[in-house]
């Protein structure tokens, strides 16, 4: 029968879960410590329990050496022939072990026995706790709380405690002591002081398990959980899709009048839950992964990063982003794209600058006009306006809304900008005539164009290089023929149909001198 120590032992392996040859072998090994430290001997001792009677011995023991050439440790080993003399017939290689006595043994030895027996079976615990969590990770567990240490929360698993940190607890919840809840298995940290097992009510596993429970859809596979996005003690988004095209994934997760998630909402105690049905398409997709804002339209801006781009009306874009952006950042970690939002006002002011940027408009800086003077123009940069074709572009309540624009400042910007713009019009035709080689040709009448360019048409005596006198002059001879050609048909016409000069009115039709003298004054003045 075994001894009560013995018996002792094995109680003590059942409570932590170890083999009791464990335990054993730290008496042991605590026993030998003791009595080495005791008798302040180096030499390597042993501790020998004996299961039927209780009785612990401890004893050192020396290797057998052939002789003194071969003994290199005297204090760990002895030659044949000393062995002999305290046990005949031992050989070379064998053990002689030689007890010490350890009822000498006190308090303060026995007190190191109990540390070191304590450490090795703490050791063998946690060992033993890795062997059973360290291949479990994601798994859902039941627990019961423990008690609370700080932040943390600890739990009993049965065979081990678990530690939930803060920053795995949701804030919506608070347990008491006692009180069974199922957590998620994360890690075991071997190095940990205190329980090594890392458990979590945050992680989106925990939802998982919970919506497995609640739908016997998603238990035998019929609809499929493809993916969840999860801010524990605010709001969790999952995407479920459906293996039967008679079954509603939706329909099924929410149960009739919303029975099976108000189920799981309340496990989370009021967390919120978006149930989004799963779709291959990536825009479509992100529609309803947007949800509850309704979306314009979605496009792909970059299929090597995975960036989409997505219009909603500007009544809309509030609910999109949600608080603090949470709707938006479940949605991008619920598809695994990254997501640019954006209200209609913004693209078309995106769109605008960049059809601006496209057609390569002119871009003159404000300090060009320097009619403006300094104060005003410090005012206008100040304001945001740097461009001359900016400035133009606003109206003149807008500049009145610029802080220290008054009615005085207004007008002179608007005759600094009209006088800036006007000299660049007047070199503008001034090239273009130039160009034409006509500048300063008057036109004739009943002509659309110049009389310089009719009269070089009809002579062809005008040239690029001829002088403004000769062609002044050339001008008035086209002007007189002209004159005396619309006298003559006036003439005939009076003739033919017998008709006064007074029913044609014709009283105002100028003489051919008087048109020639017209023509050639006009003509000096020009040339002058």
């Amino acid at each position: 029968m075994a001894s009560a120590l013995y018996q002792s032992i094995e109680l003590l392996s059942r409570e932590k879960g170890i083999e009791p040859q464990i335990v054993v072998g730290a008496v042991e090994e605590a026993i030998a410590l003791a009595t080495r430290k005791y008798y302040k001997t180096q030499e390597n001792m042993r501790g020998e329990l004996n299961k039927d009677t209780g009785e612990i011995t401890a004893y050192i023991y020396k290797t057998v050496v052939a002789g003194d050439d071969e003994l290199e440790d005297p204090v760990n080993q002895i030659t044949l022939e000393e062995a002999n003399e305290l046990a005949p017939g031992v050989e070379v290689g064998s053990e002689i072990r030689m007890y010490r006595d350890t009822t000498p043994l006190g308090r303060i030895a026995a007190q190191l026995a109990k540390q070191v027996i304590f450490q090795k079976v703490r050791e063998a615990e946690r060992d033993t706790v890795f062997n059973e969590y360290a291949h479990r990770e994601k798994e859902v567990l039941n627990a019961t709380v423990k008690r609370i240490e700080g932040q943390d929360v600890i739990y009993d698993l049965g065979k081990a405690e678990a530690r939930c940190p803060k920053r795995e607890q949701s804030r919506l919840e608070q347990f008491t002591i006692g009180e069974r809840v199922r957590v998620v298995l994360l890690k075991v940290d071997r190095a940990a002081k205190g329980p090594q097992v890392i458990v979590s009510r945050a992680a989106p596993e925990l939802v998982s398990n919970l919506f497995q429970s609640e739908v016997p859809e998603i238990y035998d596979n019929t609809v499929v959980i493809r993916a969840i996005a999860r801010e524990a003690g605010e709001r969790t988004k999952i995407a479920v899709q459906s293996r039967d095209k008679d079954v509603d994934p939706v329909g099924a997760c929410v149960g009739m009048k919303g029975m099976r998630v108000q189920s799981i909402i309340r496990e989370l105690r009021g967390e919120k839950i978006d149930i989004i049905e799963f779709s291959e398409e990536i825009t479509t997709f992100a529609e309803k992964a947007l949800q509850p804002a309704k979306v314009s339209r979605v496009s792909i801006t970059d299929l090597t990063d995975k960036q989409l781009e997505v219009i909603v009306d500007d009544t809309q874009l509030s609910l999109a982003i949600g608080k603090k952006g949470q709707n938006v950042r479940l949605a991008a970690k619920l598809l695994g794209w990254k997501i640019d939002i954006k209200s209609e006002e913004e693209k078309r002011q995106e769109v605008e600058q960049q059809m601006q940027a496209l057609t390569g408009g002119p871009s003159t800086p404000i300090e060009q006009v320097t009619e403006l003077g300094e104060g005003i123009i410090q005012k206008l940069v100040a304001a945001g306006i740097t461009t001359v074709e900016g400035l133009a572009d606003m109206t003149p309540e807008q500049l009145e809304e610029i802080p220290g624009i008054g009615e005085k400042t207004l007008e002179r910007i608007s005759v600094a900008v009209r006088h800036y713009f006007g000299h660049f019009e007047e070199g503008e035709e001034a090239e273009a005539t130039e160009g034409a080689g006509v500048a300063g040709a008057p036109e004739v009448e009943g002509s659309d164009e110049p009389a310089a360019l009719t009269a070089a048409a009809d002579t062809g005596k005008i040239s690029e290089g001829e002088s403004e006198v000769e062609t002044a002059e050339a001008v008035a001879g086209t002007a007189e023929a002209e004159l005396e050609n619309s006298q003559e048909v006036l003439e005939e016409a009076i003739e033919d149909q017998d008709t006064t000069a007074e029913e044609l009115s014709v009283e105002n039709i100028p003489d051919a001198d008087e048109g020639i003298e017209e023509k050639e004054s006009d003509n000096e003045e020009g040339g002058a």
